[in-house]
This record gives C-alpha cells, sequence and structure tokens, in this order.
C-alpha cells in the first residue's frame, strides 16, 4: 500500500495510559500512515512511525493549531483526559468538556470522516439491582456525585447532538472498563492513591486482610486490549457505542486471591468516610464521590464489541490487575509526562 493510500489518524492525549497503547497500535497497521500524537507536553518517546505535536485542548488560544492537525486527517481519536485536580473541578471541566467541544467543532469544520471519542463505564447510570450485565442500550445519566462521571454523562449528550448535526462524520463511542498496563502503573499510583504511596507496600504479604464492602464489584481491561478495540473502530465502518471488558468480574474474594488477603466485611459508610477524611484534608488525591461511583457503576455486556469489531481482550481482568501490581511495585512509567515512573520506596 502506498503512501497515498494510509490513513492519517490523529490521535489527542497520545502521551497518557490509552494513548500510548492506541498510536502503538495505530502504528503497527499496514493500512495507516505515520499517527499523529497530540499531548500538552511532548515527550521524549520515539516509536516508529509516529510524529508529535503540543496542543492544550483547555486553552483558546490553541484552537487554531487543533484545527490545522485535523485538516487532512481520516480519522480523530479523541483520549485527552484530566483525572486531577479532583478539587478544583473547573479545571478539569476546562479540559475534558470543553476541550472534546473544540475537538468536535474542529472535525466537523474539517469534515473529518470518522470521530472515535473515549466514552467510560462511568457514563452510565448505575445498574440494575439484578446486577445483570448491561447492554450499550443502558441510560448514560453517570453517578451526579463524582465530576468524572458528570463530565463523561456530559459529553454524551453532546455526541448525540454533533451525530445529529454532522451525520457525514462517523462517530464511535467506547466505554471500558477500568484500564490497566504495567506502563501506567506509576500515573495510576499518583491519581487514585497519592504521589508518595510506597510501591513496595503493595504486595500480599503485607495485607492479610482486605476491606469489603457492599456494591465491590467492577470490570478491569488491560489497556492494550482496550487499544486493538480502538484500531478497530478506526478500520471498521462501524458506529455507535461499545462496551470493552475482560472476564472475570473483579469483586472483593478475586481480590482477596490475587493479594493473598482475607476479606473481611466493613460498612461501606466507614470506608466512605476515611476517604472523605483523607480527602478533604489533601491526603488522597481520589474523592469519596469516586467511591461512591464505583459502587453503583453497572457490569457491562461486551457482546457488540465482539460481534461488531470481531474483539476480544487478549488478557484476564486478573491478568491486567497483575501487570498494574508489577508496575506499582517496581515505579514502572512510559517516557511521557503523565505516565513517567518514579520508585517510591
Amino acid at each position: 500500500m502506498n503512501a497515498s493510500t494510509r490513513l492519517r489518524v490523529v490521535v489527542t492525549g497520545a502521551t497518557g495510559n490509552v494513548g500510548t497503547s492506541v498510536v502503538r497500535a495505530l502504528a503497527r497497521e499496514a493500512g495507516v500512515g505515520p499517527v499523529l500524537g497530540l499531548a500538552r507536553r511532548l515527550p521524549a518517546l520515539d516509536l516508529p512511525d509516529v510524529e508529535w505535536a503540543a496542543v492544550d485542548l483547555s486553552e483558546d488560544g490553541d484552537e487554531p493549531r487543533l484545527a490545522q492537525y485535523v485538516a487532512d486527517a481520516d480519522a480523530v481519536v479523541h483520549l485527552a483526559w484530566r483525572f486531577n485536580p479532583t478539587h478544583d473541578p473547573v479545571t478539569t471541566w476546562r479540559t475534558n468538556v470543553l476541550g472534546t467541544l473544540r475537538v468536535c467543532d474542529a472535525v466537523a469544520a474539517a469534515r473529518v470522516p470518522a470521530l472515535v471519542c473515549a466514552s467510560s463505564v462511568g457514563a452510565y447510570s448505575p445498574g440494575p439491582e439484578s446486577g445483570a450485565p448491561v447492554s450499550e442500550a443502558w441510560p448514560t445519566h453517570g453517578w451526579p456525585g463524582a465530576a468524572y462521571s458528570r463530565e463523561k454523562a456530559y459529553l454524551e449528550r453532546v455526541l448525540d447532538t454533533f451525530e445529529r448535526d454532522h451525520p457525514q462524520t462517523r462517530v464511535v463511542r467506547m466505554r471500558p472498563a477500568f484500564l490497566f498496563k504495567e506502563e501506567a502503573a506509576s500515573e495510576q499510583r499518583r491519581i487514585f492513591a497519592g504521589r508518595f504511596l510506597p510501591g513496595q507496600l503493595v504486595r500480599p504479604d503485607l495485607l492479610p486482610v482486605l476491606p469489603e464492602f457492599g456494591g465491590l464489584r467492577f470490570q478491569v481491561l488491560h489497556t492494550d486490549d482496550a487499544a486493538d478495540a480502538y484500531v478497530r473502530a478506526v478500520l471498521r465502518d462501524v458506529r455507535g457505542a461499545f462496551n470493552l471488558a475482560a472476564e472475570p468480574v473483579v469483586d472483593a474474594a478475586l481480590l482477596g486471591e490475587l493479594f493473598g488477603a482475607r476479606p473481611v466485611r466493613v460498612p461501606a459508610g466507614a470506608v466512605r468516610g476515611a476517604l472523605a477524611a483523607a480527602w478533604h484534608l489533601r491526603l488522597a488525591p481520589a474523592s469519596p464521590g469516586l467511591f461512591d461511583l464505583l459502587r453503583h457503576i453497572p457490569v457491562m455486556s461486551a457482546d457488540r464489541a465482539r460481534e461488531e469489531l470481531g474483539w476480544s481482550p487478549a488478557a484476564t481482568s486478573v491478568e491486567a490487575l497483575e501487570a498494574f501490581l508489577r508496575g506499582v511495585r517496581s515505579g514502572a512509567g512510559d517516557d511521557t509526562a503523565p505516565l513517567s515512573g518514579r520508585r517510591v520506596a
């Protein structure tokens, strides 16, 4: 295939957990030309068939540069997202919501044929009491107590409007479970547990018991498997939402086996209270709203992704968690600003 017939794909948030996996996966595709990765800060990461450019989606002044980069794209994969600072929702809103609006405007102006956008299990309304897996038709009103969920749900409405107003663009929404890989472990430790949690403490022999509370049931996926689904969505003529998750579903019993720890039942309110106190004292970055979200998100069915994308995860949820734990203990990280590793001993 000659260079003129290869797809030009632009990836926002290309230096993060998902972005680094997506640009690598796209670059391996013979039908994809040099991938353009956009990020706030240029990485030192040197990847074959990947080019980098700096764009801050939270800034009005970067709109012309963004428009220039997507002007002749065949597809835009929008992954840019900020989790922190959780105490400053205005800052995350500027990147996550206003930044996405800017991407949509640029895609519409350039009449880009395909927009593949990162949504999340966090966009879903609380699951059914039965615990049965939900399809992509389940309501996406989020959990109002968590900024992350509110923003993801809001963007689902943004994409509804975009699809209506710009039918010439094929829109795909990916709704993955929690995504883990070894190279992103240091970033995720900083996001959820704080910068100074010693990675060496996250090991089985130091966790004889594991708190178990009502609603502790969630899904996990290896980031590289999510990237495979993104690439398939770029290359195939599909539209709409796709749930992405691996088996088995994670609960206290599975976590107990993973850590070699005995689950001990504790009131969810006590766990939330401790987390809320730590968050208000700025000792922990994860807000109590995220804890509430974890207890209410539904279990997803990934049948549509299997049937229409021909996708199935190569790693189990346990293998994804094991990769994350290896990364936490070793201080693993990719050579980008968001993922840079630092061992805290």
